[in-house]
């Protein structure tokens, strides 16, 4: 099989904040299928096959006058992002309870271990937004919950709530590579009751869980969740992250509007994780 090849498009964002989370989203939509966070703005990947001169056209961002936005495209031949792991990860451990860590790493006595090899997904621990989510599930009940993992990643939260006892676990994500990738960790950890699905919150029309996993961009959090408030049960808990502090009110709003009650928040750095159950 042929090498995958990839156009990088590094973007230089001013203001970086909401301007580069804006600009994420609209990204996605175009099927930009990776992400990775600069000092300055951003860089998002495309395969060479998705690929088209007109691909910018439809972000709209670029064209706002409130932001100022610039950037380059590099052809690239797809890396060996195993050995960049190899090369770059060390193990985390969140509260002296959870242990994220790589296949290679040798393993420690910990009450839930999870082994995490990522592609090009999103979700090792090791960003603000997925350690702070981790905690999260380490103070919330998962014992016989069903679960829904919202743009997954690298499947992590989903077999962290596995190992705690979740029944049933729905992990999604709209990236063909997380979507992957997650199925790979899922075997990884002999993980028995998570269903992993390619696509989007309208995956989830008709469903129901007691928890909601959303680490996602503020944008298409505020789209989603209406949908999430649809499919939590009775007091059931919303677990949200991938967002900055200033974006706390329009969050909170959205959620309010929708019966959700904000229970609690943390931060780390920029970024806050917030908890809400259903009213």
């Amino acid at each position: 099989m042929a090498t995958p090849i990839f156009f990088g498009y590094h973007f230089q964002v001013s203001p970086k904040i909401p301007g580069a989370e804006i600009l994420m989203a609209e990204l996605g939509y175009a099927g930009f299928e990776s992400f990775a966070e600069t000092d300055s703005g951003l860089s998002a990947y495309i395969q060479k096959k998705d690929h088209h001169e007109s691909i910018l056209d439809s972000i709209q961002i670029l064209n706002n006058t409130e932001f100022s936005i610039e950037y380059s495209v590099e052809e690239i031949e797809q890396v060996n992002w195993n050995a960049k792991w190899e090369d770059n990860f060390q193990p985390i451990l969140v509260d002296d309870r959870c242990m994220v860590r790589a296949p290679f790493h040798s393993k420690i006595e910990v009450e839930f271990d999870v082994i995490i090899e990522p592609k090009m997904s999103f979700g090792t621990g090791h960003h603000e937004t997925t350690h702070m989510m981790i905690q999260l599930i380490l103070e919330s009940d998962m014992q016989g919950k069903s679960i829904l993992d919202m743009g997954c990643g690298t499947g992590v939260l989903a077999i962290l709530a596995a190992k705690k006892g979740a029944q049933t676990i729905d992990a999604i994500d709209i990236d063909d590579w997380c979507y992957l990738n997650t199925i790979e960790n899922n075997e990884r950890n002999h993980c028995q009751h998570i269903t992993v699905s390619k696509g989007d919150a309208s995956l989830i029309k008709n469903k129901s869980y007691d928890v909601i996993l959303a680490n996602i961009n503020r944008n298409i959090l505020i789209q989603d969740i209406p949908q999430y408030s649809t499919c939590l049960n009775p007091n059931g808990l919303l677990l949200l992250s991938g967002f900055y502090k200033q974006d706390i009110p329009v969050i909170q709003q959205t959620c309010s509007e929708h019966g959700l009650r904000l229970i609690s928040q943390t931060s780390k750095n920029k970024w806050v994780a917030l908890k809400f159950n259903a009213i």
